[in-house]
């Protein structure tokens, strides 16, 4: 947990921010995070976004989880690739039906918990997407280079196709949304950037 998964940098700093409403988004948590976060907030549930991994804070986080009583759940989200329609349905009917006071993370919570907390802010909170994609931020660790952009230029279609004519963003997911095409528009408009994906890749060791 600590070496392969550097857990050693999240032991010094968790990045865990409150997204309102009783979720709370962070990076991986140890068990000693998940118990001072219990006790100071009566967490009843984490949405682990990593999905089940082979690295040992998983299986440390789940037998925190049993023995405190913390329903866990998997979630797997990415953080180079935009979500696809099934995905997003899976999205908001999960934070319809978990039991709050709630934490969710990925490994570093900046890329992948940065995009769970903009579904969560629009889908739980009403927030517009316009405002939640703040959450996509490099406050939070995540930055607009390299394969992660993938997120940002998600959102930034569903506010162009929105401004030219207003429709919801589930709708607009449902009806004009195709994966294939936007990743096909991304890669055409993105320049390669070596130096980015080198330090997401292998400086900050994102998933």
């Amino acid at each position: 947990m600590h070496l392969v998964d550097h857990g050693f940098i999240r032991a010094v700093y968790n990045n865990f921010h409150d997204l309102g409403g009783g979720m709370y988004r962070l990076s991986q948590p140890s068990p000693a995070q998940i118990r001072a976060y219990q006790e100071r907030f009566g967490i009843k549930t984490i949405v682990n976004l990593r999905g089940d991994h082979g690295y040992g804070s998983y299986a440390m986080e789940a037998e925190a989880c049993q023995e405190l009583g913390i329903t866990l759940v998997d979630h797997k989200l990415y953080s180079r690739q935009a979500p696809n329609l099934p995905t997003l349905e899976a999205t908001k009917a999960l934070f319809d039906s978990i039991e709050y006071p709630a934490l969710i993370h990925c490994k570093s919570g900046a890329d992948r918990a940065g995009l769970g907390s903009v579904l969560y802010k629009h889908f739980r909170m009403g927030v517009p997407i316009a405002e939640a994609q703040r959450e996509l931020s490099w406050r939070f660790g995540h930055f607009r280079m390299g394969k992660t952009a993938i997120l940002d230029y998600f959102f930034e279609r569903y506010l162009a196709d929105n401004a030219k004519e207003p429709i919801g963003f589930m709708d607009w997911a449902r009806t004009r949304y195709v994966k294939k095409a936007l990743h096909q528009d991304f890669h055409q408009l993105r320049k390669e950037n070596g130096i980015g994906d080198w330090i997401l890749d292998k400086v900050l060791h994102r998933e």
